[in-house]
């Protein structure tokens, strides 16, 4: 089971992140509590290593301010709504995850799928996903946390999971100990597909 730890702030969090066994780490540069400058998220993922991406979450871009992501942070992914892609330069090496909302046509062989806003622990109809994941690899998100991803997984049974808020003690405060949790709960549910 491939797993996103989103919304990650410090280099603390993301070392946990890493050592824990995250395939991928996201740093949200939308407007958000999670919100951090791509030179920040450059400084605190500097150590990460090649195996694990690094994933820049946007929210309709303009060119120049996913250009300066991109120069600073040198990210793997660009996450962002799917029709935000159109108006963006995407250089060949950088992996494209577009966001597809709940209700939404899906595109994509690989996509993130989430409900209407981001960020805001919101579930989709597992059952729904569910037919949503056969198009696709999708990556699910939104209000999964270490009680529910087992039984999301169990139900939608996507390629990935993606948390953000269910890894934190307060709004933009991860928790190393539920960042540790869920990764191990989620790696363990995708064993028993």
């Amino acid at each position: 089971m491939f797993v996103k730890i989103c919304g990650l702030t410090s280099e603390a969090h993301v070392r946990t992140a890493v050592e824990a066994g995250a395939d991928a780490i996201g740093f949200v540069f939308a407007e958000s509590v999670r919100r951090v400058d791509p030179a920040h998220a450059a400084r605190i993922s500097r150590d990460v290593p090649g195996n694990v991406k690094r994933v820049a979450v946007m929210l309709h871009p303009s060119n120049d301010e996913w250009q300066e992501v991109l120069r600073q942070l040198k990210p793997n992914v660009l996450q962002t709504d799917a029709e935000d892609f159109a108006d963006l330069d995407v250089p060949l090496d950088v992996t494209r995850w577009p966001v597809c909302r709940e209700g939404d046509r899906v595109t994509g062989p690989l996509f993130v799928y989430e409900g209407a806003k981001s960020g805001q622990g919101e579930t989709v109809d597992w059952s729904a996903a569910a037919e949503v994941a056969r198009n696709g690899n999708m990556i699910l998100a939104g209000g999964l946390g270490i009680e529910n991803v087992a039984g999301a997984i169990a139900t939608v049974r996507p390629y990935g999971v993606d948390v953000s808020s269910g890894v934190e003690s307060a709004p933009g405060q991860k928790d190393s100990e539920k960042i540790r949790e869920f990764i191990k709960a989620a790696k363990a549910a995708g064993n028993n597909l």
